[in-house]
Formats: structure tokens, sequence, C-alpha cells
């Protein structure tokens, strides 16, 4: 069984990119963003508590987001991995999810990041911006803010799958098919290392 997580700033086309490994590998894409809006919308006393959460402006504590990924690994016994989304966002939820994934007999077998310099993010960001018609897409403090935030929270947890020599950087620039390459490689490459041992 093979799991990543998958890292990658806001306009990185992690997206996108995830879209592509879910149809090479056949892995189950667990996006929490996903996750919440389906709980919420599923009328179950989780999804209500957090329909509650959320309209009243409130973060989703890491135990609600926890139980919807523990359900959905449950749900999916039968799959070749999973491709884990906005989660772990901290070191926290890193090691939480080491051990749940344990019980299952299971660990991360990567942690994969889309590498793509500021100045390429705003662009993108900007011209996404055009087309999408959304204002927070458009406005540069904005985004120099979400690109920071993400900065800021993402190194404790790369550094964390560093340490256990499972964190990959890869180039995010480039065509579509070029980056797909590479993160296909570095994939590759740790399949061989994870079956291997």
């Amino acid at each position: 069984m093979f799991n990543l997580v998958i890292f990658g700033p806001p306009g990185s086309g992690k997206g996108t990119q995830s879209e592509n490994i879910i149809n090479k590998y056949g892995l189950v894409h667990l996006s929490t963003g996903d996750l919440l809006r389906a709980e919420k919308n599923s009328g179950s006393e989780l999804g209500n508590k957090i329909k509650e959460l959320i309209d009243n402006g409130n973060l989703v504590p890491d135990s609600m987001v926890e139980e919807m990924v523990k359900k959905n690994v449950a749900k999916n016994k039968d799959a070749a991995g999973f491709i884990f989304d906005g989660f772990p966002r901290t070191t926290t939820q890193a090691a939480w999810l080491d051990n749940m994934l344990a019980e299952h007999g299971q660990s991360v077998t990567l942690m994969l990041a889309l590498d793509v310099d500021d100045n390429e993010l705003r662009t993108r960001i900007l011209e996404r911006g055009k087309v999408s018609g959304r204002a927070d897409d458009q406005n540069v403090s904005i985004i120099d803010n979400r690109i920071s935030v993400y900065h800021q929270q993402t190194q404790p947890v790369m550094d964390f799958y560093s340490a256990q020599g499972k964190f990959v950087s890869v180039d995010g620039i480039g065509s579509l098919d070029e980056v797909f390459s590479r993160i296909s490689t570095a994939m590759d490459q740790s399949m061989l290392q994870c079956c291997s041992n």
C-alpha cells in the first residue's frame, strides 16, 4: 500500500497533479477540505457539529478532522493507498497519522512537496484570478499572506518527514507533463525502496 502526503503552496498545481496521481496510481484521495464539506452536508451528528463550527466562523478542531480521516481510511480497506491532501498540517497531526496508519499495519510512504518560487506562485494565482473571478486570487497582499502562512505552517511537517527519510521536494516549474514526470519518478523510487525493505 502506498500512502502519499502531498504539499504545495497555493498556485503550485497540487490539485491538478493530485488528479494525475490518482489516475495513474489508483490512490484514494483524502482531501480534508472535501471531507469537511461532505461531512457537513451529510446530516450526520459529526456533520452537524462541523456545520455549526464553520457557520460560526470557527476552525474545526483536530479531533474532528482526525475522526473523518480515520473513518475514510477504514472505509477503504481495499485501496491501493491514499493521497492525503491538506492533512497533516502540524507535526501533532503527522504523529497522529503515523499512529493511526500503524493500527492498520500501514505507514506514510512518501511526503512530496511541489516547489515553486514565490514570484511564480504570485503570477499563477493572479492569472487564475482573472479566470476564476475569486477576489482572494486578485489581491497581491492576500496572495502573499497565503504563501507566507503556507511556508510557516508546513516547514515543521516537512522536517518531521525529512527526519524519517520520507520527504521529497519536486520542482513544480514546467509543463504539467514535465512536473508529473518528476512526481512519478519520485513515487516510483519511493515504491521500490519501501517494497525492497
